[in-house]
């Protein structure tokens, strides 16, 4: 079996997404300092989890090559 050129890019994409998502998230840090504590807890609890949404089909698409089931 030869290893796919996938995985690489994927997970460099990966990272790429990581660190686009942390910085749009930290360039709001000064609005969202001025919340409310609970509503800054769940901003960042919602941003921390929206930004998996894309990582499904990518993980997908590195393992098959497809994009859809």
């Amino acid at each position: 079996m030869n290893p796919s050129w996938r995985k690489p890019v994927g997970a460099l994409f990966i990272v790429v997404l990581i660190v686009l998502w942390a910085v749009l998230i930290a360039s709001f840090s000064s609005a969202i300092g001025a919340l409310h504590p609970l509503a800054q807890a769940l901003v960042y609890i919602v941003t921390g989890i929206v930004w998996i949404m894309p990582l499904k089909p990518l993980l997908r698409w590195m393992e098959t090559g497809r994009w859809r089931a």
